[in-house]
C-alpha cells in the first residue's frame, strides 16, 4: 500500500494547518478552525471513456 495522501487545506476554513488525527486512517484535524474530517477513496466512476455528443447539423 502506498503512503497516505495529505490534503493541502481544510475543506471548511481553507487553512493549511492540518495534522493527521488519531481517529484513524484518512482522518485529519485542523488547528485553525478546530474541526476534524476524514478523507476516503470511494472508487472509480463507471462512465467509461465515451466521446462527447455531437451537435446536430443544421442541414
Amino acid at each position: 500500500m502506498s503512503e497516505r495522501a495529505a490534503p493541502f487545506y481544510c475543506p471548511y476554513c481553507g487553512d493549511e494547518d492540518l495534522r493527521p488525527s488519531e481517529a484513524g486512517h484518512g482522518a485529519w484535524d485542523c488547528a485553525a478552525c478546530n474541526r476534524a474530517f476524514k478523507l476516503s477513496f470511494l472508487g472509480l466512476l463507471a462512465r467509461g471513456t465515451a466521446s462527447p455528443k455531437e451537435a446536430p447539423s443544421d442541414d
